[in-house]
């Protein structure tokens, strides 16, 4: 089945190339960006701006195909491309959790953001810890990776 989705708006980051970026909300800890809303969409913001934090949706652009065995920036051993974020996917979509700093019209002020410049947003939505915060959570081979994280910015491995 083929779907087709339509950009609501773009994300602004100070990131122009995925060499070195971060590769996830942790790593861009203190990092500005913005979300440009088409206009059309400006009144879905009404009361956003009571919620700290939000999930963005959006499409990987600069993705390239996709792999179903990867080796994600976190381990140096290939993992199955759906037990990753790894952004080669057969559907290029990414998820970040970013701080909410301000709405003003149709643009929101964010922090955290780990996202190539001009990415097409497909969606947001807010973040609701008793919705979005499981209990209890097993990482699978990223428990390792995490106690001592080595590639916490993205290298040349998916950009090609």
């Amino acid at each position: 089945m083929k779907i087709v989705y339509e950009a609501i708006g773009t994300i602004h980051s100070p990131f122009t190339e995925l060499a070195g970026m971060p590769i996830q909300p942790v790593a861009a800890r203190g990092v500005r960006g913005s979300v440009e809303l088409d206009e059309r969409y400006r009144e879905g913001l009404a009361d956003l701006d009571g919620f700290s934090h939000v999930l963005l949706l959006y499409h990987l652009h600069a993705s390239r195909g996709f792999e179903l065995r990867v080796t994600p920036f976190l381990d140096e051993r290939t993992h199955g491309v759906f037990a990753t974020r790894a952004p080669r996917r057969p559907n290029p979509i990414g998820l970040s959790v970013v701080r909410l700093v301000e709405v003003v019209g149709a643009t929101l002020t964010i922090e955290g953001v780990d996202v190539l410049d001009g990415t097409p947003l497909l969606d947001l939505k807010p973040y609701v810890p008793a919705f979005d915060e499981p209990i209890e959570v097993r990482v699978g081979w990223l428990e390792q990776g995490l106690r001592s994280p080595r590639h916490w910015t993205a290298d040349e491995r998916f950009t090609s």
